[in-house]
């Protein structure tokens, strides 16, 4: 083989990779694969004349003459017949060739003979073609220039719409509501633009289509990302209901401590101990929320257990004298006590006082008022017995005895404190340690994650 025709076979080959997929070219020496024509619907004509094949064949001739892509093929008709020869670039001008040919009137069936030409002139318009729409692109640019300009105005006007924060913080209820008018006043802009853009190139569909394919991901997202729509629902949903203030002491759910701030994606919590916790807003919209500081007022209790002989209505009597004696115990709602239950060898009394914390702190009161009750009970006489067991021994041992009288078998007395005395001594005060460290937390980079609570709204 002569390098002429290795070259000439290359050549061949690389323009027909270039032109169309290998599968939709025919061979070159048999007639293009189209489909299959379609006979006219009329009824065929008894006779057929010169003149009628002169007219269809001058009709057929004058329809391909206005379309430049059909220049190559010529028309022969007889008796009805159109025959169809010469070369077109694919199978589907080839194809539409034939269509054309079958609707003229008067024609009985058409015998297609066009072959798809494989020529590298011919194929090689591609190129052509491609310079035709870098053409058309550089005509594009001066309109798509401003098209842009307009979409990027539109846009631009959305975000400075936005940025008046002031007027929006004034309508929205609370900072997160407004951010979030914000960021929707931004999208609808932008989004404005970007249509009136395509409107002005003509692209309208592509937008469309485009909106769809988005709505579809949309929905598909929203599915995969449940939890996080949860949680920045709840964010909105607690930035509206305000269910504590910065600094409260609350438990919830099983976590306790004090607020720091409410986040778009957290509640931040300052533990008793002093460490952070993080909550999902999610995990805090749905849990039951026990806020200890919003009434300054707050109950103690605590349990104390007399021997099964003594009085218990004079233990309660000198318990709530006791209580009312203490300085930190509120005078309304007054001290109380009950019998909460009856034992094998004791009867356990249950005493109740309120504080006011705002000017004593429930742990240290609960502390005190506990030993200021037990050592007046103890010096009044009552025994706080401990738990009694029966041992069994067999015959050749003595019984050991059980039980005591009352005193019998006691520590010997120490010398106690007045009740007013105790109370004097012992420091009452509101622990502040964690409260000043939520303070300075807040306080030190308030910028870091911007707090949703709001002190100029009410509490739910």
């Amino acid at each position: 083989m002569s390098e002429l025709a290795v070259l000439r076979f290359l050549t061949i080959l690389i323009t027909a990779l270039l032109a169309a997929p290998l599968a939709a070219v025919p061979s070159v020496t048999t007639p293009a694969e189209t489909p299959a024509a379609k006979e006219p619907a009329a009824e065929i004509a008894q006779e057929q004349d010169a003149a009628g094949d002169a007219r269809i064949e001058a009709r057929i001739e004058g329809i391909f003459s206005e379309l430049p892509q059909f220049g190559t093929v010529t028309v022969t008709v007889r008796e009805g017949v159109v025959t169809l020869a010469g070369t077109l670039p694919d199978a589907e001008t080839i194809a539409r060739a034939e269509a054309i040919a079958s609707r003229v009137s008067g024609v009985a069936t058409v015998e297609n003979r066009i072959r798809r030409d494989l020529s590298i002139e011919r194929n090689l318009s591609i190129i052509g073609q491609a310079s035709q729409v870098a053409s058309d692109t550089l005509a594009l640019l001066p309109l798509l220039g401003i098209a842009a300009i307009i979409a990027a105005l539109v846009g631009g006007f959305g975000y400075l719409l936005a940025s008046f924060g002031f007027v929006w913080d004034r309508i929205a209820p609370n900072a997160f509501l407004a951010e979030l008018i914000r960021t929707a006043i931004r999208f609808l802009f932008v989004v404005g633009g970007l249509v009136i853009a395509l409107d002005m190139l003509g692209a309208g569909a592509l937008l469309g289509a485009l909106l769809g394919g988005a709505g579809v991901i949309g929905i598909a997202l929203g599915f995969a990302m449940r939890d996080t729509v949860e949680n920045y629902v709840a964010s909105l949903m607690l930035s509206l209901r305000q269910p504590f203030r910065p600094n409260d002491h609350v438990l919830i759910d099983d976590l306790e401590g004090r607020v720091i701030r409410l986040t778009s994606r957290a509640t931040i919590l300052m533990t008793l101990e002093g460490n952070h916790l993080r909550i999902p807003n999610s995990q805090v919209f749905k849990a039951v929320i026990l806020n200890y500081t919003r009434n300054p007022q707050r109950r103690f209790d605590f349990e104390l257990g007399i021997d099964a002989d003594d009085d218990p209505r004079e233990a309660m009597t000198l318990g709530i004298e006791v209580l009312a004696g203490l300085a930190f115990v509120l005078d309304t709602p007054p001290p109380s006590a009950r019998i909460v239950n009856v034992g094998d060898s004791n009867i356990v009394i249950q005493f109740f006082g309120w504080i006011d914390q705002r000017d004593a702190d429930w742990f240290k009161s609960r502390s005190l008022a506990i030993a200021a009750v037990k050592d007046a009970l103890e010096e009044a006489g009552f025994a706080l017995p401990e738990p009694i067991y029966r041992l069994r021994f067999d015959g050749r041992t003595d019984p050991l005895p059980i039980g005591r009288s009352r005193g019998e078998g006691r520590a010997p007395e120490r010398p106690r404190k007045g009740r007013a005395a105790l109370s004097e001594a012992q420091d009452t005060k509101p622990e502040s340690e964690i409260s000043e460290l939520v303070e300075a937390e807040r306080s030190t980079d308030p910028a870091q994650e911007r707090d949703l609570l709001d002190e100029h709204r009410p509490v739910e």
